[in-house]
């Protein structure tokens, strides 16, 4: 094999000793793999493009707080405390299998005695692209609304889809 073969494409790549010294290592690919790699990693980048997206808003009466701690198989978020108006957000890549899941629990103040766990967002599939779950915390229960995505409410207002556990 030559530097010079036509059906080859050469790799340099540059990297720093310990004495802080530029050292140069060579590979050599056949232009066919090189080509399967590219298009492999372009498939990669669009998917990983998909998003998701939860919102968990704070429409409680009288100045109750509200604890909120959500998880998926691969994150559990810290549990954070949203007073009356605010918003908490979560955005996060899908998975290329198509089966994101996040699991929240919610909690009224002041004694948080008042609690509901539940899907937060569920992917379906590989071709489901994402959404925004936009969640609102009202003291009657829990209301949604699903923006984009398979699960998409098209001009659906809020409904409410669970109620508090006492």
């Amino acid at each position: 094999m030559h530097d010079h073969d036509p059906f080859l494409i050469r790799c340099s790549v540059y990297i720093y000793n310990l004495n802080n010294k530029r050292c140069k290592t060579s590979y050599q690919y056949p232009k066919k793999k090189m080509k399967n790699l590219s298009i492999f990693l372009c498939v990669v980048c669009m998917i990983s493009h998909v998003y998701g997206d939860i919102r968990i808003a704070n429409e409680l009466k009288f100045k109750k707080k509200l604890w909120i701690s959500c998880f998926s198989g691969d994150d559990q978020m810290e549990p954070v405390i949203k007073n009356p108006g605010e918003r908490h957000r979560i955005n996060f890549n899908t998975n290329i299998w198509g089966t994101t899941r996040f699991m929240c629990t919610l909690r009224q103040g002041p004694n948080y005695r008042h609690t509901q766990s539940f899907t937060a967002f569920k992917q379906v599939s590989p071709s489901d692209n994402g959404a925004l779950w936009d969640w609102r915390a009202r003291e009657n229960g829990i209301y949604l609304k699903v923006w984009a995505g398979e699960h998409e409410q098209g001009g659906a207002y809020m409904h409410k889809v669970h109620d508090w556990i006492y």
